[in-house]
């Protein structure tokens, strides 16, 4: 069949439509609610409402401010590294580029959790400094309102993302180009900064805008440190008010626009996309060997960088094995205990949101590979006009916040066919009797959020499977260019139908590739936040995450049940991205790429 064949085109027209409902009209929803005026038109005064309340605009501030400094700290950390990895090789390269990826295994929001243990005023690095005699007094590491702390957790866990983007954007760079300047006399600072960073803006962009997106809209670290004065948490604490107000709206609204903006403003600013096109390496690897003193301090940094990342994982695994009450105003836990794990395994609220997050997620996964064969093939074996549109589409949840989306899924829920009568241009197409049957949310038993008796399951299963399919759509697309398209020709050439050649030819080809990106999106589905936190509203039906946040909450043994859960999350991810880093290699960065 050829490329432009009518089947091809009304296969991406669906893809489109698809995305189009899942992904779109959400986010048209909250934008609606937003700017909805009483009359019926609309107005920017519920937007307007929000930026002169002085509690909402603080909590706006808070959030660039959270931003913007995880998105530096990130950069300051990982561009060190990025360059000593791409450029040098030093004692321990190769343990040290598996392990620098350590803080992608534990969402920050359960770091949290052992970030309290470790720099609490009540935490071990105060018990020492006091024990030591260095202070008179604990040291409040968080600030009085929490704030450093979400943003040392946060960059903590994020500094990956840029990494990963560095390296390969590194990878590309002609070392012949350094040399030009180092012969012409140029310093090593001057060398970074006319040549190196102009080539690899591009990269630090990509992984930037993730970082800065993510932070800026991330609602479970906040929480954990009951920093509420920030925008995400303000919209979390006003979910119950959709119904009667367009105040939880236009917050959303500005979150996102904000968000947008900021994208937009970088993608536009001179230089942004750097030279790269024109400074592709001319010849092979020509990493220099760092011996004696410089390989040594290289593995030092790494060592350091590594070692201070991975103390909230040290954190969660110690609260998870100290006995409750027994991990205060000292180094370590004064007693050790593995109820905490059985009891993670045993109790209702735990097991019953592993169950849940097994489900949902396995479900998202397999919708995701479905969507993102078709799509992936599209995109790369096709010229259809909008395939550049559909391949924006699939990767536009990574630009929009999880919060906005999730929010979006609720407001979903309060217009027809879920509630409410037929809407008024439809009704006049339809006969009466069929408008009397199908009004008042024919499908609100599908799916419900704030109702007496909520089902959230297929909107959580949605909402997993429209976040995540970023990642199998990439790592997708990643495998096929990489894939010769003769032995596809030739077996159409042979008579085998489309079908045959998808089965027998395409799949097992990029196998590699759609099990990295399966076990990406499914570890980072069960492990979502946002939408598992404010679309889950029963307990019957919490997520693992959810289920660790308000177990975190309660008084007695809940800190450590939900820390061994956390524990258990951590080796889950660091499973699935150990496999995806091994099936991908350098190109894992690409699917943390806007």
């Amino acid at each position: 069949m050829r490329s432009s064949s009518p089947g091809r085109y009304l296969l991406l027209g669906s893809l489109l439509a698809l995305l189009g409902v899942l992904l779109l009209y959400p986010i048209w929803l909250t934008v609606r609610g937003g700017l909805l005026a009483t009359d019926g038109g609309f107005t920017l005064h519920h937007v307007l409402d929000v930026l002169s309340d002085p509690l909402l605009r603080g909590g706006l501030v808070n959030g660039l401010i959270i931003a913007t400094a995880t998105t530096i700290v990130s950069v300051v950390v990982a561009m060190p590294l990025a360059m000593l990895a791409a450029r040098h090789d030093f004692p321990g390269k190769g343990l040290f580029s598996a392990l620098i990826l350590v803080p992608l295994i534990l969402p920050p929001f359960v770091g949290a959790i052992g970030v309290q243990h470790i720099l609490g005023r009540a935490g071990a690095i105060n018990t020492m400094l006091l024990d030591a005699g260095w202070v008179d007094r604990p040291i409040d590491f968080f600030g009085a309102s929490g704030i450093v702390g979400v943003i040392v957790v946060e960059a903590l866990h994020l500094y990956p993302i840029i990494y990963l983007n560095l390296l390969a954007a590194l990878a590309n760079l002609d070392p012949a180009l350094d040399e030009a300047g180092r012969n012409l006399g140029a310093g090593g600072w001057t060398r970074f900064r006319r040549i190196t960073l102009p080539l690899v803006r591009p990269g630090l962009f990509a992984g930037g805008t993730i970082t800065f997106i993510w932070s800026f809209t991330e609602l479970g670290t906040p929480l954990m440190f009951e920093f509420r004065q920030v925008t995400p948490v303000q919209i979390f604490d006003g979910l119950k008010q959709m119904e009667t107000s367009a105040e939880p709206f236009a917050l959303t609204v500005v979150m996102l626009s904000t968000a947008i903006l900021l994208y937009l403003a970088g993608r536009v600013l001179p230089g942004v996309k750097g030279v790269g096109a024109s400074a592709k390496a001319s010849r092979g690897d020509a990493s220099s060997r760092l011996r004696g003193v410089a390989g040594w301090g290289t593995a030092a940094l790494f060592t350091l960088v590594i070692g201070v990342a991975a103390a909230p994982h040290v954190g969660v695994i110690l609260a998870s094995l100290s006995v409750e009450g027994q991990w205060y105003q000292s180094i370590l836990p004064r007693a050790f205990t593995i109820s905490n794990y059985e009891e993670a395994l045993g109790h209702p609220l735990a097991i019953g949101s592993i169950r849940n997050s097994l489900g949902l997620a396995g479900v998202a996964v397999l919708l995701d590979l479905v969507i993102g064969v078709i799509a992936a093939r599209i995109i790369v074996r096709t010229r259809l006009r909008g395939r550049a549109l559909l391949d924006a589409l699939c990767m536009l949840p990574l630009a929009v916040p999880g919060l906005v989306m999730a929010f979006g899924y609720v407001a979903m829920t309060l217009e027809w066919p879920f509630r409410g009568p037929v809407p008024g241009w439809l009704a006049a197409v339809m006969p009466t009797s069929m408008v009397a049957a199908l009004d008042d949310g024919p499908l609100s038993w599908v799916a419900n959020v704030l109702g007496e008796n909520p089902n959230p399951m297929p909107l959580l299963v949605v909402a997993y499977a429209v976040r995540r399919l970023p990642y199998v759509v990439r790592s997708t697309v990643a495998g096929l260019e990489q894939t010769p398209v003769d032995l596809e020709e030739a077996a159409r050439g042979l008579g085998a139908g489309r079908a045959t050649v998808l089965r027998r030819i395409v799949l097992p080809l990029v196998a590699a590739n759609l099990v990295a990106g399966a076990l990406l999106a499914f570890s980072f589905s069960m492990l979502e936040v946002s939408d598992s936190l404010i679309l889950a509203q029963r307990e019957a039906d919490y997520p693992i995450t959810k289920a660790i946040y308000v177990l975190f909450e309660r008084l007695g043994d809940g800190p450590g049940i939900a820390a061994a859960m956390g524990t258990w999350a951590m080796l889950l991810l660091a499973c699935t991205l150990a496999g995806a880093s091994v099936l991908l290699g350098k190109r894992l960065g690409a699917v943390f790429r806007a």
